[in-house]
C-alpha cells in the first residue's frame, strides 16, 4: 500500500483503513511510509497503527520510501508529490518482482503532477505495463457496486476510438473483464457489450462497427465460454446492468462507461489496472484537495479498492503456487 500522492486526502485514508483491525487481519500489510510518516497521519486522524519489522498477523510492516519525509506542500498539485508516487509505485513493482508482494494499493494520486514528475504515458496503467515490460492486454476496469466495466480503448481522443476497434480488441476486453470478476468471486458473470454507434447501428446505417467488429469479436468470446452479449445501444444498457441483469459491461471508449457508472455511484467507485502480472487497485475519485487534513474523506471506495486488491492477491498466491508444481 502506498500513501497516494501526499498533497491530497491519500494519507488520511491510508491510515483510517489500517486502523481498522478486521482490515489488518485480511492481508500482511506493507505500507511505503516511515515511522514518522505514519505517525504524522495516524495524529491527525487520532488513530493508532501497531507495526512489526516483519509480517506479523493484525499488524503492519513499514517498508520505508526512498522519499519518506520529503517536504509535500498539502492542497495543491507539485513535482515534489508527482515523484514521491513515482518513486514508491516503483518500489511497489519491484517488490512484486521478487514475490515479495502479491498485490498493489495505491491512494488517490494527481495525474498532473506525475506528468510534470516525468511520467510521458497517456496514463498509469501505460506506465505501469512499461516499467514491468508487460506487452499483453490491459484496460482499466471500474467497479462500482455490483458492476464492473472495461473498456475496448481509454484514454485517446474520440477521434481515434474507431480506428482502435476490432474484433480481437473487443475480445480481449471481454476476456479481460470476464477474468476479473471471475477472480473477484463470480463463478460465471454475465456481461453486456455496448455497442459504438447511436441504435447500435442500425444494421449499418449509422455505421459499421457493430457489424464487422463488435459482434465477431463477441462471438470469438461466446466461442470460449465466456457468457457475453450485445452490441446493445449504450443509452439504455446500462439500465438492465444497474438492475443486476449483468455482473460487467464492456463499453467503447472511456467516457461511454465512465458517465454511466460515475452517476450510479461516484462516491464508491474503484479503479483496477487490469490486465497487469500485478493486481492493482484504487479508489477512482481524486485527491481531494479541498478536505485535505480535516478528517472529513469518506473510507468508502478505499475500502473497496483494498477488499479487491485482497481478493486478486489470493488469486496471485493461487497462480504462482500453481507455477511452481509444473
Amino acid at each position: 500500500m502506498t500513501l497516494g500522492d501526499l498533497s491530497g486526502v491519500g494519507p488520511e485514508l491510508a491510515v483510517k483503513l489500517l486502523a481498522n483491525e478486521e482490515n489488518r487481519n485480511k492481508a500482511d500489510i506493507h505500507l511505503l511510509a516511515s515511522p514518522a510518516e505514519l505517525k504524522r497521519f495516524a495524529d491527525e486522524v487520532g488513530v493508532a497503527i501497531p507495526v512489526a519489522d516483519q509480517a506479523e498477523h493484525g499488524k503492519v510492516v513499514l517498508v520505508g520510501s526512498k522519499l519518506a519525509d520529503v517536504p509535500v506542500e498539502r492542497g495543491v498539485a507539485s513535482v515534489a508529490g508527482g515523484k514521491r508516487v513515482m518513486s514508491d509505485l516503483l518500489d511497489c513493482l519491484e517488490l512484486f518482482k521478487q514475490n515479495k508482494i502479491d498485490s498493489i494499493q495505491f491512494l488517490p494520486l494527481n495525474k498532473s503532477a506525475l506528468h510534470d514528475a516525468g511520467m510521458h504515458e497517456e496514463d498509469e496503467l501505460r506506465w505501469f505495463a512499461k516499467e514491468l515490460g508487460f506487452t499483453g492486454t490491459t484496460s482499466e476496469l471500474n467497479f462500482s457496486g455490483h458492476l464492473t466495466t472495461s473498456r475496448v480503448t481509454s484514454h485517446c481522443p474520440i477521434s481515434d476510438v474507431s480506428r482502435r476497434i476490432n474484433a480481437r480488441s473487443v475480445y480481449e476486453a471481454i476476456r479481460l473483464l470476464n477474468e476479473v470478476i471471475s477472480a473477484n468471486g463470480i463463478e460465471k458473470p454475465r456481461l453486456a457489450v455496448c455497442a459504438l454507434n447511436p441504435h447500435a447501428g442500425e444494421s449499418g446505417q449509422f455505421g459499421r462497427e457493430e457489424i464487422d467488429h463488435i459482434a465477431p469479436g463477441i462471438k470469438l468470446a461466446v466461442n470460449e465460454g465466456i457468457d457475453a452479449k450485445g452490441p446493445f445501444p449504450c443509452d439504455t444498457i446500462f439500465i438492465a446492468a444497474r438492475d443486476r441483469q449483468y455482473d460487467g459491461v464492456v463499453t467503447m471508449y472511456h467516457d461511454q462507461g465512465q458517465i454511466a457508472m460515475k452517476l450510479m455511484g461516484f462516491d464508491g467507485g474503484v479503479t483496477v489496472q487490469g490486465g497487469l502480472p500485478v493486481p492493482i487497485a484504487t479508489p477512482a475519485h481524486g485527491t481531494a484537495y479541498n478536505i485535505v487534513g480535516q478528517n472529513k474523506a469518506s473510507i468508502g471506495p478505499a475500502q473497496q479498492a483494498f477488499d479487491i486488491a485482497v481478493a486478486l492477491g489470493r488469486r496471485t498466491v493461487a497462480k504462482r503456487a500453481g507455477q511452481q508444481h509444473e
